[in-house]
């Protein structure tokens, strides 16, 4: 299967599956990813932030720079936005656009110091040969909320996205999305509660949801790997998985441990700089789905 560059020209492989005795199977994918130029922590817009904290950008930088690298060495694709002055919080790539198909739904932030920051990916994605873009409407925070598992998007509420940016997101990209409602603050977004294995498994820690999301989820997600507090709290659930590797915060122990004994390859990071701004893995890693041939 081919995937379309720039231009809806077949670029190369989309989605290339490897035989595996134990039947897990790695997907090469294309990521976005935004170099923490700018980084600081100069507000607080979640409970991880303290701008009294101060960060070491040149940490930061090195931690950036080793995951944009542990991508590459697994053979997927990264592509980078510039970074801009004045907007520190850009490193967090995931939350500046949600692409299906080839199409992108834009950000709209909650809080009025990362406004600027979809228009920025949304200008990004215009040059680089995205020809359907929308321009929301309604506050959403792109992967930071969605995620697309199959023909199905898993959408959150409850601090950052409005529930109506999910019917909206719904019309634009022609996808089913559902929505699950988040409780604790320290979860600001769905993809510091919930990432996933596979189209039909998750990783998430109940504490996030609400009782009724908790019962949508395991009724969609039966087999789901239910994570502790403690791994929650280290943002262990702000991970990205490729169907076989799974990258983590390194400080997320015991999950590791669960997903090394079903038969996971597990790549712990250290990103403790990016968190203190409520970052990890995930949030610096926006995928780009593009639209098959």
């Amino acid at each position: 299967m081919y995937h379309r560059g720039l231009n809806g020209v077949p670029c190369g492989p989309r989605e290339v599956f490897v035989a595996r005795p134990d039947g897990l199977a790695p997907l090469t994918r294309h990521y976005l990813m935004c170099r923490p130029t700018y980084f600081a922590v100069e507000y607080a817009i979640n409970p991880w932030m303290d701008p009294a904290a101060g960060v070491d950008r040149a940490r930061a930088l090195d931690q950036w720079e080793a995951l944009r690298d542990l991508y590459l060495r697994l053979g997927h694709r990264v592509s980078e936005i510039t970074p801009i002055e004045g907007l520190p919080d850009m490193v967090f790539a995931a939350n500046g656009a949600l692409v299906v198909d080839g199409r992108v739904y834009g950000a709209r932030f909650a809080s009025a110091e990362r406004t600027p920051e979809g228009p920025a990916y949304l200008e990004w994605f215009r040059e680089a040969g995205y020809t359907e873009t929308r321009e929301p409407k309604h506050v959403n925070e792109g992967e930071g909320d969605f995620l697309t598992l199959g023909e199905v998007i898993l959408a959150a509420t409850g601090f950052r996205t409005e529930a109506a940016a999910h019917q909206e997101a719904e019309r634009f990209l022609g996808r089913p999305v559902i929505t699950l409602q988040l409780t604790d603050p320290r979860f600001y977004h769905l993809d510091t509660a919930l990432f996933a294995l596979s189209e039909d498994r998750v990783v998430y820690y109940p504490g996030a949801f609400s009782a009724g999301s908790q019962r949508v989820l395991r009724s969609l997600y039966p087999d789901a790997l239910l994570a502790t507090e403690e791994d929650a709290a280290v943002l262990g659930l702000n991970a990205v998985c490729d169907g076989r590797n799974v990258v983590l915060a390194a400080e997320a122990t015991g999950l590791a441990d669960r997903l090394r004994a079903l038969g996971y390859t597990v790549h712990p990071v250290e990103l403790d700089e990016l968190r203190k701004a409520g970052g990890g893995a995930k949030c610096c890693t926006l995928e780009l789905r593009d639209a098959p041939l």
